[in-house]
């Protein structure tokens, strides 16, 4: 076999790998966690949205499926920011901030 055949497809390959473990993979973990923490969002959560848009979580309005509720980025999620309710998609929310428990509050 040619040997400068062989390296070439080594190094493509190494390029491939280097690749794939900075970029690819990371951003893999950050979006399931991100999912993640979106679909575990509720009434009273802090939100950002991801136009910079603060505000507390009043209703979350669910897709269903043949009668079962079907957590998706598309739902809508009705939140109050100063005086005003807004509705957004779930999947725009950049971050959810958690009020402290009453009980740890007076702790």
């Amino acid at each position: 076999m040619n040997t400068p055949l062989v390296s070439t497809i080594l190094m493509y390959g190494a390029i491939g790998a280097i690749f794939y473990f900075i970029l690819l993979r990371p951003q893999q973990k950050q979006r399931k966690e991100h999912d993640a923490m979106l679909r575990a969002l509720r009434r009273g959560d802090e939100v950002v949205t991801s136009g910079g848009v603060v505000g507390d979580v009043v209703f979350i309005g669910q897709q269903t499926k043949d009668g079962q509720p079907v957590v998706g980025m598309e739902d809508r999620v009705t939140i109050k920011s100063g005086d005003t309710r807004l509705i957004v998609e779930r999947g725009r929310i950049a971050k959810i901030v958690r009020k402290p428990s009453s009980t740890a509050a007076t702790e």
